[in-house]
């Protein structure tokens, strides 16, 4: 908050606050700033203080004045930059919006402050804190095994201990994958930029699910893919929107969460997934399926990979959202004849991966570690999305589906771009419904972590800031 006890001005306060957002995204190039009159009211200062802030910034070629319309962080050449390319997405006579996912990141990443912050997409770190990881690398870096596996390159498709645990533990999810159908990769999103960099060239159409994963909309404007929105319903993937996008675009992909739907926490119905494979195989396109929160999920729901067999599909996975984000192991199992492509892209970018850290999961895995503490996780996880639900219902939120998972995505009754803002003024980052899709609409759904949103003192404040 400003305050009138700083040795800086209630103005060069103001200012610095919006200077700080922009340089770090949490307001993209494009945005608007509130009004003078608006900002003057959440600030608590007057009309004077807030022109003379907008006017700092405009002398720091931050923002743009626009005639009768309000204030709008400058598009600068800087900005272009660091900024992916806008999507070409399927209806392109509406004007492009600033894509700005990479806040949500940077957020991630530079915390506001040392409150819980509901808009994280991992669990805090209190909660994966074990025993058994330092005991898993004390045994590798104790023994022989440590020069083996630090003095020369690892295996070009990724530790062999590592790939023979994965297939035993595909294999408990019915999904078919052999040691040598499995790449290891540097993270579950590392392993979707190889399955896009190895089957797609740039302008080729690639259905995506909306609302969907804020960070795989931005990659793949990134590389400069056509981007075609698919609804995502409770049971599955809008299969009508599908069908369509078939007969006009050929598109080459579809990349689906069957599972633990990220934002809504949707899973997929059986009928759902045999109609998705019916087209895939009609229309030749893959799937690559981001399995990622397969650890919050039981055995038995329903996946692609499972049902088709590894035949058109991709299995995706990573272990950041369960164990160690910083390890960055992830992997991706596919069929036979997409192999070799996909090695020869991971090769390029990356050589090969940490086996260490590979083969100190290899061991976490084969001992029972890892099922146990997910274990935890999951009891754990359970209770804080009961406490997060009853709160976010007693302050005036509704959930738009079905509370699972990690995450909830909820109906605030306000616009959450704007909301978000002002959350950020209290210390708190969230996680507005209109990153998550492709166009980035007006909305009044934002994201919630359960893990992260149980503090009760977040929703006083929401319910104060929101109105």
């Amino acid at each position: 908050m400003l305050t009138r006890t700083s040795t800086q001005s209630l103005t060069e306060q103001l200012a610095g606050r919006f200077a700080e957002r922009i340089r770090t995204r949490l307001l993209a190039p494009g945005a608007r700033l509130p009004s003078v009159r608006e900002c003057a009211r959440q600030q608590g200062v007057s009309p004077h203080t807030v022109v003379a802030a907008y006017d700092q910034l405009l002398a720091q070629g931050l923002v743009e004045a626009r005639r009768q319309r309000g204030f709008y962080v400058r598009d600068s050449a800087a900005a272009q930059e660091s900024r992916a390319p806008r999507a070409v997405v399927a209806d392109a006579g509406a004007p492009p919006l600033p894509a700005d996912a990479s806040s949500l990141i940077r957020g991630m990443f530079h915390r506001q402050s040392d409150k819980p912050q509901p808009a994280m997409g991992v669990f805090p770190p209190d909660w994966m804190e074990s025993t058994f990881m330092p005991t898993s690398l004390r045994r590798l870096t104790s023994t022989r095994a440590l020069q083996d596996l630090s003095l020369q390159y690892g295996e070009p498709l990724g530790d062999t201990a590592l790939r023979r645990s994965l297939s035993q533990k595909l294999v408990s999810i019915n999904v078919p994958a052999a040691p040598d159908q499995i790449i290891t990769t540097i993270g579950a999103t590392h392993a979707l930029d190889i399955v896009s960099r190895t089957l797609l060239r740039a302008g080729d159409p690639v259905m995506v699910e909306e609302p969907g994963w804020a960070i795989e909309f931005a990659r793949l404007e990134s590389l400069g893919m056509r981007i075609l929105p698919v609804p995502r319903r409770a049971d599955g993937p809008d299969l009508d929107v599908m069908a369509k996008y078939c007969e006009a675009h050929a598109p080459k992909l579809f990349v689906s969460v069957s599972v633990l739907h990220n934002p809504t926490g949707y899973s997929l119905s059986p009928g759902s997934a045999h109609r998705v494979l019916q087209l895939a195989n009609k229309h030749d396109f893959h799937i690559v399926e981001d399995d990622t929160y397969s650890h919050l999920a039981p055995e038995h729901a329903t996946r692609l990979c499972a049902l088709d067999g590894l035949q058109r599909t991709i299995y995706v996975s990573g272990f950041a959202k369960i164990l160690a984000p910083n390890w960055r192991i992830g992997f991706l199992a596919a069929p036979p004849g997409l192999l070799g492509g996909l090695l020869e892209t991971k090769l390029l970018a990356t050589l090969t991966t940490p086996a260490l850290f590979e083969r100190a999961l290899a061991w976490c895995i084969d001992q029972g570690q890892l099922r146990r503490h997910a274990d935890r996780i999951r009891a754990r996880l359970d209770g804080a999305r009961a406490r997060t639900v009853k709160l976010a219902l007693s302050h005036g939120c509704t959930f738009v589906s079905e509370p699972a998972g990690l995450f909830g995505w909820v109906d605030t009754g306000v616009d959450t771009d704007a909301l978000t803002q002002r959350m950020l003024d209290e210390g708190y980052l969230l996680a507005p419904g209109s990153l998550f899709h492709a166009r980035r609409p007006p909305s009044t759904l934002m994201r919630i972590n359960f893990a992260t949103a149980q503090d009760a003192e977040f929703w006083k404040v929401f319910a104060r800031v929101r109105g």
